[in-house]
């Protein structure tokens, strides 16, 4: 079967990495499920070596058997029925976003087509960059289902300028939260954004383990990032569309941003991000004040000074 070449230069199944995600996918989730919490009663006592669900446990709770529980965690996803994924489902606790990151698996794990070798290079139409720059007041983005940066307004960039000031294009938010020396200074909550990134970067996996762009970037953060290599391990997944950003701006200072994400018809992975502020707020002015010195400014990432300065006052920035 075609598939991507073994370590000895062999084709091998294309289908054992999702094989491998399912396995691991389920065993994490059975780890965080206790026997009081599924309404188990608890045998063995201290004998017992998990602390989460055993897989005859699963099986009893989704009403299948023990043997076919395990050969599907071990990857064997031919034929599950609608009705076996949603007993698993319940047994295991999973949210919507877990639920469709193992159906994602399940599916990947039962096809056939090769990996794309060059996968096409994500565009934003004009008429939607049309649409970001007729936001003047609202800071807007084009994000990919990897992080990049597809587009923004001229308010996005002033207020993403920090991730803007990474040379590298597109630029990439993955990339700035584990990588910049200035993510932890920007991102007020950096721990809470940095479980988010790896929780979303985990579900576009499933969606398509053979996207080559997000496979070169998870090698790359896992290489260079032990923060993201623990988290990438826990197999975590997040559907993450709204809630507030704290944002430590370098030239505004503190911003509490409300954020909305909007699914694009033009990609399977293609998203509007909009962040507001509550109105007559301190984090309206500070974005009135953003607006007015990324007015001043063309070339906002040049001039925007490092994360652990003080705000400065934009009206004597250079243009």
């Amino acid at each position: 079967m075609a598939g991507r070449n073994g370590p000895n230069g062999t084709n091998r199944d294309i289908r054992d990495d999702f094989r491998a995600e399912i396995r691991e996918f389920l065993g994490t989730r059975r780890a965080k499920v206790t026997p009081e919490q599924a309404g188990l009663p608890l045998y063995g006592g201290e004998r017992r070596r998990v602390t989460g669900l055993r897989r005859e446990e699963v099986a009893l709770l989704a009403g299948i058997s023990s043997e076919y529980y395990t050969r599907l965690e071990r990857g064997n996803a031919t034929g599950v029925s609608e009705s076996v994924i949603e007993g698993i489902a319940q047994a295991l606790q999973l949210d919507e976003a877990e639920r469709i990151h193992l159906l994602d698996l399940l599916r990947g794990a039962g096809t056939t087509r090769p990996p794309r070798r060059q996968p096409a290079q994500q565009r934003v139409r004009p008429a939607v960059q049309r649409v970001l720059d007729s936001m003047a007041g609202t800071p807007a983005f084009i994000l990919s289902g990897r992080g990049d940066i597809l587009a923004a307004n001229h308010l996005g960039r002033a207020l993403f300028s920090p991730v803007y000031a990474d040379r590298a294009r597109p630029p990439n938010n993955a990339r700035f939260v584990f990588l910049s020396p200035h993510a932890t200074a920007f991102f007020r909550h950096w721990d809470e954004v940095a479980g988010d990134t790896v929780a979303m970067l985990r579900a576009e996996a499933g969606r398509d383990l053979y996207d080559r762009r997000l496979t070169e970037l998870i090698g790359e953060l896992s290489t260079r990032s032990e923060e993201f290599r623990r988290r990438w391990a826990a197999h975590n997944v997040r559907m993450h569309t709204t809630g507030v950003k704290l944002l430590n701006h370098p030239v505004v200072g503190d911003l509490d941003l409300p954020f909305e994400t909007f699914p694009l018809p033009d990609g399977p992975s293609q998203f509007l991000l909009t962040y507001t502020a509550e109105p007559h707020s301190p984090s309206q002015d500070a974005l009135n004040l953003l607006a007015s010195w990324a007015a001043t400014n063309t070339d906002i990432e040049r001039s925007t000074p490092a994360n652990d300065s003080q705000p400065t006052d934009w009206s004597e920035t250079p243009d």
